[in-house]
């Protein structure tokens, strides 16, 4: 299976599976009142309990049980794995650095709306809810796209003309009146 296969509904069942799975951790995490945590650790203890009782009942019953896969992680993919987040988590401080310096008021802009929007979302519901309606959103909004890709791109247009248009407007009146001195010290 791909990813995509999953997301665009070609596999139906995999992709409904998906959403029934999600729906049941999120019902487990918001009607339990537990965290993350509390739930991992008690599947993690049932799953040993179990195991453990299932090796000393064909001990007894004299039956043989197939061995466990060893799980082990070889130098060279723990290397490359922190080779590559240390590659984007510098990406992204250098990003965060460019932001906190000016150099680019559209980005800096843009980041202050969507933290602002983030912390107005977060008081009304919690980050499992939040997880859960990424998760659906990740599955149904891309095949939805994909059904209607014509209708999506010519609204999305007509919004992000608009959007342009008020940009603009506050790109004109509140940054052109901004003495010039504050202007270069940016730019620099």
């Amino acid at each position: 299976f791909s990813a995509a296969d999953i997301i665009l509904w070609r596999r139906g069942r995999v992709t409904f599976g998906v959403i029934f799975g999600a729906t049941m951790a999120w019902l487990l995490f918001e009607k339990s009142g537990l965290s993350f945590l509390t739930i991992c650790c008690d599947i993690f203890l049932i799953l040993i309990i179990v195991q453990f009782l299932r090796v000393k009942i064909a001990g007894l019953l004299n039956r043989q049980l197939r061995p466990l896969p060893e799980l082990v992680l070889s130098e060279e993919m723990v290397s490359n794995a922190a080779a590559s987040f240390r590659v984007k988590v510098n990406n992204m401080l250098m990003i965060a650095h460019d932001i906190t310096l000016g150099k680019d008021f559209r980005l800096f802009f843009q980041v202050v709306l969507v933290l602002w929007l983030l912390s107005v979302i977060g008081n009304f519901c919690s980050s499992i809810t939040l997880a859960y309606i990424g998760t659906v959103a990740l599955v149904t909004i891309p095949a939805l796209y994909n059904k209607y890709q014509g209708h999506v791109d010519r609204y999305a247009g007509m919004v992000h003309r608009n959007i342009s248009r008020h940009y603009k407007i506050v790109d004109e009146n509140v940054i052109s009146r901004l003495p010039r001195s504050f202007i270069r010290d940016k730019e620099d």
